[in-house]
């Protein structure tokens, strides 16, 4: 699963990075992105801008009862067009989650802890993962726009740390995973590879990390690459 990851670059690096869509002059850096907390992302509805979402999908059924059960923070691409949760968003709601990096935990050699490794481009540019989204309306007549990040097997980097690694979509597929349209899941499909392992790099990193209130560049200082 993908549980962590950050956005460090100045709002000028993301829209150099993502130039066909409207990124905000006032983007705070985040070094340690959890689950519930609000993630960047640009939906599927043909605007092309920055929005933030809360990161865990709440399916727009849930009853108000079972509000607090749903923390959907990833969807596997396996099974994305068949589970209930997700097989409506991926058909008409889907989104980039814009990311410059994210964690994994691999057990010691003992067994007895975990190391937190950070992944990013060689490069350092930023990178969009792939998503879904989806609109909950509360009986009060609130609403709350929700996200999760799709996984899928790891490339040669990523297995040597965890079993999943998030969907990360190349720039010329941002298009087409952005079709306003509802799509036949097949059509999709195909995109829920795993990222070139040649293209990235990956450190270990303290423990800091672990805890979600921590929050500066002290969650990614690096050590040795792997």
């Amino acid at each position: 699963m993908c549980g962590r990851f950050t956005l460090t670059v100045s709002p000028e690096e993301l829209q150099a990075a993502f130039p066909n869509f409207q990124i905000p002059v006032d983007i705070p850096p985040s070094y340690n992105i959890a689950p519930s907390q609000p993630i960047p992302v640009v939906v599927n509805d043909g605007h092309n801008k920055l929005d933030f979402y809360r990161w865990g999908l709440i399916p727009s059924w849930t009853k108000a009862d079972n509000f607090g059960k749903y923390t959907l923070i990833n969807a596997r691409s396996e099974t994305i067009a068949e589970k209930a949760s997700f097989k409506s968003s991926f058909r008409r709601r889907r989104c980039l989650i814009l990311t410059d990096g994210f964690f994994e935990w691999s057990k010691s050699t003992s067994g007895k802890s975990k190391t937190p490794y950070y992944f990013t481009h060689k490069d350092q540019t930023p990178f969009a993962f792939a998503g879904i989204w989806d609109l909950w309306n509360s009986p009060d007549g609130d609403s709350i726009k929700s996200a999760c990040i799709i996984t899928t097997t790891p490339n040669d980097i990523v297995k040597s740390v965890h079993d999943r690694m998030p969907v990360i979509l190349p720039p010329e597929k941002y298009s087409e995973w952005l079709k306003p349209e509802e799509g036949l899941p097949e059509n999709f499909q195909p995109l829920l590879i795993s990222y070139p392992s040649e293209l990235m790099q990956a450190y270990p990193v303290s423990t800091f990390v672990n805890s979600p209130k921590n929050n500066s560049p002290q969650c990614i200082q690096a050590s040795t690459l792997l």
